[in-house]
């Protein structure tokens, strides 16, 4: 056994059973072995790994271990493991005297991941493995893995906060729709055929409403679990973003408010129509509900830059980087309103985020960005000519690898 650089003890050769034992469990016929195993140092795990021997004396403490506690490295190997992760559980009790891992019952094979308390009242995750020289024979080591709770404390706000905003959309239409209905077959010769159509009319919206939240939601549930198709087909970029301003200016704005510029020519574009659609949608619905003056969409070549994430504990570090050999199709649309401040711009594409105008589930620009990082591209935000917000989205081109 051998201390690295941290303070962490790394078991580097096989331990030998003792007599009368027989070999332990574990690859190549002897005990689990991290650095020379697995070939990495246990300094290099995500997630806090502390091991103790026979006796119950720490003999690995890795950094993330020591920055989880707050406990140093070269502090905790070699003492008590109860000295060195004084656990308890929200009860009060003391952990391992509670669970007693070296004279308890010799069937278990260890604890499942639960939460306990650190000295303070810090809550972690903690499991532990007990690995035996042999079934029902002593414990040889006591792997204990250790995670912080934050991540999954804002995973729990984040699924409440959807359900909460669930319900209250929901509510709303489907309060609509339930009262017009029973309004209209408890009385439905009391109504005149404008005011029954008036009624139907809300009915439909709300329930289209109803739907668009479903199918959002739907989106989500790909995203995030990396399950969002993309099947790829020819897309003309400037006639879907002609159609969606027709579709706009029919409900009532005015086509004057729109400029569109197209650079031609533009490299073949394969992608989802409906989801370029959807993307289109939201960004136009968003500049013209949001934005004040001109709306300006722009279609241009582009370079492609691929995003790489880089997951840490608090937060996702985004690295792009150019690929000169690939061509894209960029889109901005812009407008002349007071924009969006820097502050809120980090926050843009999160879930929930609706700027200073509240009205919305906050949802769609999280899911524009899936879409557009489900086609390979990228997506920004920032401030336009004119003063007002700024979108701008990169897709790749060109056909699929199985049609060239």
């Amino acid at each position: 056994m051998t201390v690295g650089a941290s303070g962490s003890a790394i078991t580097r050769g096989p331990v030998r059973p003792d007599p009368g034992e027989s070999v332990p469990d574990g690859p190549g016929g002897h005990e689990w072995n991290l650095g020379q195993d697995v070939g990495i140092d246990p300094d290099d795990l995500p997630d806090g790994l502390v091991v103790a021997d026979e006796t119950g004396r720490v003999i690995c403490f890795n950094a993330a271990a020591a920055r989880i506690t707050a406990v140093a490295a070269t502090e905790a190997v070699g003492s008590p493991l109860e000295h060195a992760l004084p656990l308890e559980d929200l009860e009060g009790r003391r952990w391992w005297a509670l669970t007693d891992p070296y004279g308890g019952l010799l069937t278990r094979f260890g604890q499942p991941e639960r939460n306990l308390l650190l000295p303070g009242g810090r809550e972690v995750l903690v499991s532990a493995r007990y690995v035996r020289a042999y079934p029902q024979g002593p414990v040889r080591r006591l792997v204990i893995s250790i995670r912080g709770t934050e991540a999954r404390r804002r995973t729990e706000r984040s699924h409440a906060e959807l359900i909460a905003t669930v319900a209250h959309e929901l509510r709303s239409p489907l309060t609509s729709v339930k009262g017009f209905t029973a309004t209209l077959l408890a009385k439905w010769e009391r109504f005149t055929d404008d005011q029954k159509r008036l009624m139907l009319e809300t009915v439909d919206a709300d329930a289209n409403r109803v739907t668009r939240l479903i199918a959002e939601l739907l989106d989500i549930s790909r995203i995030d679990s990396g399950r969002l198709e993309v099947r790829r087909q020819p897309v003309d970029i400037g006639t879907a973003v002609g159609r969606h301003i027709q579709s706009i200016t029919a409900s009532g704005q005015s086509p004057d408010r729109f400029l569109v510029r197209i650079q031609q020519p533009l490299p073949a574009l394969w992608a989802d129509p409906d989801k370029i659609d959807q993307i289109l949608g939201n960004l136009l619905e968003n500049a013209v509900r949001h934005g004040e003056g001109t709306v300006t969409i722009e279609v241009a070549p582009a370079q492609v830059k691929h995003v790489e994430y880089a997951h840490a504990e608090h937060a996702n570090a985004e690295h792009t980087h150019a690929d000169g050999g690939a061509k894209g199709t960029a889109v901005t649309v812009s407008d002349e309103g007071p924009g969006i401040p820097e502050e809120s711009m980090g926050r843009v594409f999160t879930r929930f985020w609706r700027g200073s105008k509240r009205g919305g589930t906050g949802l769609g620009l999280y899911i524009v960005k899936g879409i557009v990082e489900a086609h390979g591209g990228t997506i920004t935000v920032g401030r336009g000519p004119g003063g007002g917000a700024q979108f701008r989205f990169i897709l790749p081109v060109g056909a699929p690898a199985y049609l060239k």
